[in-house]
Order: structure tokens, then C-alpha cells, then sequence
């Protein structure tokens, strides 16, 4: 798959992309209010790209457990000066981390190419209006329950067939919808109503979503089920976050080798290396 934008495309088959993850929030989980100015989250992008990112994803509304719901005005307010900012300097594409078609349209006239809806296309009924009117890329994500209301204790029955039957509803509604089929990526979402074993297990067979015969995006960046997984004590503070950088890097390389084409990260450089160095390895006669 090739994600064209107004800057040029991506060529998805030849690498895995890494998007850079800039939070433009004061709550969110590893790094919010760091780049909450917008000076600050400027500096943060130009880092990312320097490190080797080959999309930034940014973001105005935390969606960690027991984040804070904000209001559509807020949320472009956070974020559109960035994005104007950003898209006369740079020539990747930018990606706004919404499930709002409002901001989702705010974002893309101020310059963003990629839209990447955490509900799946189910919050808000016209975003899949707002994505096939400016012939966008969207990454449809799997969630169980609502951003900001996740079950406490999920359960499922058979969780990759069930999160695939998601996606290819979703899928099918985008496409009648009106979105081009080559203009989107799919996402399990990890840490979207699951638990950590749930998480685990995405990671171990997500080559089983191959068959959807779409690119792939995974986000485990630092997120809980690696602390469970490694016994790590503490909360979401900083320090335990940063622990979860060798977990992270590990479940990048899983990812990427069960067909993961692009890979949602907090630490761009890590990311880049540790994904060089099992290419390496990989592509050796």
C-alpha cells in the first residue's frame, strides 16, 4: 500500500514506518504536559523527524483509563496551531489522533494528511463523512467499550476473531461510506478494552490480520500490560514509564515480524534502531 499525501507517499510494502507520538495535552499518561506549549511541541516534533519518524501523530485529548473527556473546541484549540506550524516545515505527513469529525476537519484544512480514530468510526457519525470528502488515509482501530469508558474487566470469547469481525464490519462501513478501501490501515488496539493477557496475544497472532489484506499499526508504547507482564511495581508515573522501554522495544520486533507495517511510538530513535537491527537480521542470505 502507498499513502499518498500533499507532501508525497508512503511506501508501506518497502519498510516499516515509525509514527512519532506527540501528545499536545497536560494528562496524558507518559509525557503529558512536556509539549503542551506550542513551542515545546514544535521542538518535539523537529526531534522526532531528525530521529528518523516517518509520520507524527498528535494528539489533544488524552484517552488513558480515567482521562478526562475534552471538548471539541478545546481539543482543536490544542492542536491546530501546532499543525499549521508543522506542515510548512516539514515533508512527512502528519496524523491527528482524534475520534472527533470536527477536529478531524480542523486538522486536515490546517494541514494533516492521516486521520487515526481510536473508536473505530463509532463515536462520532460523521467522520467517516469528513475522511471520504478529503480522500484521507484512516486508521480504524478495534475498542472495546467508548474512549474514556472502557470496561473494568473485559471479556471475550475468541479475542482475534472477534476483533477481526470488528474490522471487517468497520471495513465494509467505511468502504459503502465512501472511503477508498486503499486508504486504510487497520489497528487491534492494544490497551483499548482489553487486558494484559488480551494484549499479549494480539502481539503473539497478529499476523492472523493479514488476511484483511491491510497495513497494519500497532501502539504498545509504554503502555500498562508491559509492567504486568514484567513485574514491575509502581503506577503510571514517570519512572515505571521509562522501565517500560525494553518491554516496549521487544514488543516492537514481535510486531514487526508477525507483519506489523507501521508502529505508534513515544522513543522515535529506539525505535528506529531496534527495527534496523532486526531488518538486518531478517534480510541476511
Amino acid at each position: 500500500m502507498i499513502i499518498r499525501h500533499d507532501k508525497g507517499y508512503l511506501d508501506i510494502s518497502k519498510k516499516t514506518l515509525v509514527m512519532g507520538i506527540l501528545n499536545v495535552t497536560p494528562d496524558s499518561f507518559f509525557d503529558g504536559g512536556k509539549y503542551y506549549d506550542i513551542e515545546d511541541a514544535l521542538n518535539r516534533a523537529r526531534k522526532m523527524i531528525d530521529d528518523g519518524a516517518d509520520i507524527i501523530d498528535i494528539g489533544g485529548e488524552s484517552t488513558r483509563p480515567n482521562s478526562t473527556y475534552v471538548s471539541a473546541e478545546e481539543e482543536a484549540r490544542r492542536i491546530v496551531p501546532v499543525i499549521k506550524e508543522l506542515s510548512k516545515e516539514i515533508q512527512i505527513p502528519i496524523s491527528i489522533d482524534t475520534y472527533k469529525s470536527e477536529v478531524a476537519d480542523k486538522a486536515i484544512k490546517a494541514g494533516a494528511q492521516i486521520i487515526n480514530d481510536i473508536s473505530g468510526l463509532q463515536a462520532d457519525k460523521e467522520m467517516v463523512r469528513v475522511a471520504a470528502a478529503n480522500n484521507t488515509p484512516i486508521i480504524i482501530m478495534h475498542i472495546r467499550g467508548r474512549p474514556h469508558d472502557f470496561p473494568k474487566d473485559p471479556v471475550y470469547v475468541e479475542l482475534i476473531p472477534e476483533i477481526i469481525s470488528f474490522l471487517e464490519r468497520r471495513i465494509e462501513y467505511s468502504v459503502k461510506s465512501g472511503i477508498a478501501r486503499d486508504k486504510i490501515i487497520i489497528d487491534p488496539g492494544i490497551g483499548f478494552g482489553k487486558r494484559a493477557e488480551h494484549n499479549l496475544e494480539i502481539l503473539k497472532h497478529l499476523n492472523k490480520f493479514k488476511h484483511l489484506n491491510l497495513p497494519i499499526m500497532i501502539g504498545t508504547s509504554h503502555k500498562s500490560f508491559i509492567s504486568k507482564a514484567l513485574e514491575l511495581s509502581g503506577s503510571n508515573d514517570t519512572k515505571e514509564n521509562n522501565s517500560r522501554l525494553i518491554g516496549t522495544l521487544v514488543s516492537l520486533v514481535i510486531a514487526v515480524s508477525k507483519g506489523a507495517n507501521i508502529v505508534r511510538v513515544h522513543d522515535v530513535k529506539d525505535a528506529v534502531q531496534v527495527i534496523k537491527m532486526y531488518r538486518s537480521i531478517e534480510f541476511r542470505n
